[in-house]
């Protein structure tokens, strides 16, 4: 018997063993990074109030108010120039946004809605405002962002 004559390699079963071990590893990696709805309300709920703390600090550091708008599609943030409220530009963190997934319906207790479906949360310039809670719902998922008027705002 030869010794030389010995061939080595895989097997047809083996190689599609291997290929279906890849393709359910694959399959369970990018069912693990889609994010559901209730997750993508969160981590907009969570952007919103790092933001609504940052124009709150503007407004004191600006010595003018500023506001957070919102409706179900998209939410801004404006400060009151000249008697007139202005979209904050200066700034790129402040920028109007999309939210992830709309339509977004807002709560706000105590309420304070604009004309048709906008609602406004200004900020003056003193540290102290009036605590609120914004309810963020889409579909049967639920979020509140909690503040409690000193500056610390709180996802639920």
């Amino acid at each position: 018997m030869n010794k030389f004559n010995t061939q080595r390699g895989f097997t047809l079963l083996e190689l599609l063993v291997v290929l279906v071990i890849i393709g359910i590893m694959l399959g369970a990696v990018s069912f693990s990074t889609m994010q559901s709805s209730r997750q993508r309300l969160q981590t907009d709920a969570q952007r919103i109030a790092l933001l609504l703390q940052l124009v709150r600090e503007e407004a004191i550091v600006r010595n003018r108010p500023t506001a957070f708008e919102a409706n179900e599609n998209s939410y801004r943030f404006l400060v009151r120039n000249d008697n007139k409220w202005e979209l904050i530009r200066d700034l790129d963190m402040l920028r109007e946004r999309d939210f992830t997934l709309s339509p977004t319906k807002l709560l706000m207790t105590p309420a304070t809605r604009l004309d048709g479906n906008e609602l406004r949360i200004v900020f003056g310039r003193e540290p102290v405002d009036k605590p609120f809670v914004l309810d963020l719902t889409l579909g049967e998922d639920h979020v509140a962002i909690r503040a409690d008027g000193v500056g610390h705002f709180v996802v639920d």
